[in-house]
Order: C-alpha cells, then sequence, then structure tokens
C-alpha cells in the first residue's frame, strides 16, 4: 500500500518545502538512498549489525497478567525497549549512519526530543567513526539528562536549544539551520518519518524490520497475524516501523498520540486527532496549528511525542482510513507505565506507555483468543523520575 509517487508524496502529503540550498543535498541523499536499496552489501551489514550490535530480533513477549488485567485478547509485546541504546531509534541511526559513510559524510547532525535518537546517533557514530552533533530543547535537556550524559560519554556534542517552548520542534529547527551552513560535507540524520523526502521513505524503510520480525514471529507461534497493532505516535517511526508490513493485511492498526492534559488548546499533542494540514519542516501533513497557520504550542509527559507535527504517511493512512489514530492523556499514560511495571516487570518508556494503556481497552474488547500486538519502543529508565515525581505530587 505504498502510494508514494516520484515527488515523494502519499496522496496529498510529503514533498519537499525546503531552501533551494538544501535541494542538491535531498538529490544526493535520494540517489545515493536509491543505489544502496539494491546493493546487497550494504544490507548484510545493516542485518549483521542489528544482529550482533543492536541484539535483533527483538523477542516477543506474551504479557499474560496484564492480558489477564484487561479481561479480554492476549496482549504480546514487540520488545523494542531491549535494542541496544533501550529503543527502536537505533534501527534506523545505524542505517542512516551506514548511508553517511558511505556518501563520504564525515559529520553528522541530529536532533532529539526523549534523547533515545540522540543516544542512538551518538552510539553509531561512535561505532562508525563519525562526528556527532546534537540538537536537544534546553526543556528536553532538564527532564532527560541521564541521556544527554550518555550522549557526552559516548563522544557527541549535546547542543541546547533556547527558543520556543525548547522542546522537540525546535531542536529540528536548528538541526536543519545547522545542516544548510555546513550542507557540503554534513549529513542530517533525521530521526523520524518526518521532514522533506526521502526523510520519510528512507527511515520507514529501516524502521519496518520490526513490523517484518513480528510477522515472522507471530506466525512461527501462533499460525496466524494479530487482530490488532497498537503503537504510539509522535513523528511516527515506530509506529510505521511496525505498521508497514501490514498495511496490505486484514489486521486493524492503530495509532495512539499524546492528548497531554486534554484535547484543549496548547495541552495536548495529538495531531492527527486535532489538527490540519499545513507545512512544517519540510513536508506538509497533518500540524497542530492556529487559524493564521502558526504552530500551536503543545504538551506531552512523554517528551518523544511532544511535537505538532506527524509524518505524511500517517496523514495520508489516516485520511484513508486505513490507521484509525486516537489520543491518550498523561493520567492514562502513567497508568499504562504503572500496571506494565507492576504486572510484568517491564518498565517502559512514557511514549509506548500511552499504546498500553490503549491496547488493554482494544483487548477488553475482544475473545480471549483474540491477538493484541503492542510496540513496546522504548524502555523507562529515562523516565522514572519523571514518574516519581508525578506520583509524589499526586501522594
Amino acid at each position: 500500500m505504498d502510494k508514494r509517487n516520484k515527488r515523494g508524496y502519499f496522496g496529498d502529503f510529503g514533498g519537499r518545502f525546503v531552501p533551494e540550498t538544501l535541494m542538491p543535498a535531498l538529490e544526493e541523499l535520494e540517489r545515493a538512498y536509491k543505489e544502496i536499496k539494491t546493493n546487497a552489501g550494504f544490507w548484510e551489514e545493516f542485518h549483521a549489525l542489528g544482529r550482533y550490535y543492536i541484539g535483533r530480533p527483538t523477542p516477543l513477549y506474551h504479557a499474560r497478567r496484564l492480558s489477564e488485567h484487561s479481561g479480554g485478547a492476549q496482549i504480546l509485546l514487540k520488545r523494542e525497549d531491549l535494542c541496544h541504546t533501550g529503543a527502536h531509534k537505533i534501527n534506523n541511526a545505524l542505517g542512516q549512519g551506514l548511508l553517511a559513510r558511505n556518501m563520504g559524510k564525515r559529520r553528522v547532525v541530529a536532533e532529539t526530543g526523549a534523547g533515545q535518537h540522540g543516544v542512538a546517533t551518538a552510539a553509531a557514530c561512535a561505532l562508525l567513526d563519525l562526528e556527532c552533533v546534537v540538537f536537544m530543547g534546553s526543556v528536553d535537556i532538564e527532564r532527560q539528562s541521564p541521556n544527554v550524559q550518555r550522549m557526552k560519554l559516548m563522544g557527541a556534542e549535546v547542543r541546547s536549544v533556547e527558543a520556543g517552548s525548547a522542546t522537540l520542534k525546535e531542536a529540528i529547527s536548528e538541526a536543519l539551520r545547522d545542516w544548510v551552513t555546513h550542507v557540503d560535507h554534513t549529513y542530517y540524520l533525521l530521526g523520524s518519518v518526518v521532514g522533506p523526502h526521502p526523510y520519510p521513505t528512507l527511515v520507514r524503510d529501516f524502521q519496518a524490520v520490526i513490523g517484518r520480525e513480528a510477522r515472522e514471529q507471530l506466525m512461527s507461534t501462533y499460525g496466524r497475524l494479530p487482530d490488532r497493532i497498537v503503537a504510539c505516535v509522535g513523528g511516527g517511526s515506530n509506529a510505521m516501523g511496525i505498521f508497514y508490513p501490514f498495511l496490505d493485511d486484514p489486521v486493524s492498526l492503530i495509532g495512539v498520540e499524546a492528548a497531554g492534559k486534554g484535547l484543549g488548546a496548547d495541552t495536548h499533542s495529538a495531531t492527527l486527532v486535532k489538527g490540519r494540514p499545513g507545512v512544517l519542516h519540510g513536508t506538509r501533513s497533518y500540524l497542530l496549528q492556529d487559524a493564521h497557520g502558526q504552530i500551536d504550542p503543545t504538551h506531552s509527559i512523554a517528551p518523544g511525542l511532544d511535537y505538532p507535527g506527524v509524518g505524511p504517511e500517517h496523514s495520508f493512512l489516516r485520511d484513508t482510513g486505513r490507521v484509525k489514530y486516537v489520543a491518550v492523556d498523561d493520567a492514562g499514560a502513567l497508568e499504562g507505565f504503572q500496571l506494565l511495571s507492576r504486572l510484568e516487570g517491564i518498565l517502559p518508556a512514557l511514549e509506548p506507555s500511552h499504546a498500553i494503556f490503549h491496547a488493554l481497552f482494544v483487548a477488553h474488547d475482544l475473545p480471549k483468543e483474540g491477538l493484541v500486538l503492542v510496540n513496546l519502543s522504548g524502555r523507562g529508565d529515562k523516565d522514572i523520575h519523571t514518574v516519581a515525581d508525578y506520583l509524589s505530587k499526586k501522594i
């Protein structure tokens, strides 16, 4: 169901809305990616590092106690939290790092919100001997300080972004500005399925390993596909990674956005639920914006979901109805975090905690023999201080 045309659009969404100075770099990137797509040696190295460096394939775990708690179908977790560096982000970071090396780009810039993409990029650059600069909003630096230290320990330079809301949107903007300035020798390692063509496609392709593995594991263990697949959506890379290999199958796909403190103005990050089409960071997609097209402030307890845009392919899948998008608030995410921790001994990141919480309702509405697959896209080490602070205030 890949409806992308030659201009990099998914239906009405996607494209390249960038300064002319970036067009040659994007065209160079597109040519390079087309070349490696049929390069068997590149993919052999990518999959070998996936196995021996990342730890793939990640397990498909039957969350029995969580399933019992739902009172319905069996909940299965795709354990991307067990990847090296603690999240799915390393799949894309390593793939693009190899691509940058193949292109002769020795300097890499990246953005990060929750810090996991920054950590993954720092790890990939350390492995591949590339210079690494990561832009991160000052708000996220404060609430994700352990990840900042991890990046620095692996040799990355972390640059604080103070502008605007000082979160992911501003970090992406600063990374793009740096790329424009140093485009001749710098590679921009974008962390999600957003941005100008070809980024939404190449990031999805590197992350699709998640869904391909899950399909094989389901068929091997259960002899069939799941009834539902649930994943959180910020920019949307973990969701596209698990959704994409199932797009042509009779499987219901559900993306879970951040409702924050509620779906009123300035209190959420539910782009596909509450947004409308516009252009941000070089691509046309759904955005949170006011009547004049100015980007609205956003909020989520999960920094990786605190973004006013979303990938163009998600926008297309929303409009075609192939994927259903819902929103879970901060309180629901915290409940999902606590339930998985207490019932299964697994601390999820706050981002997939949104999906865990919604999956309970999805499973409840299915018979016991049903299967609900959740992409557990990251682990919660980075969020324990946020959760502890919230719980102490609640008490």
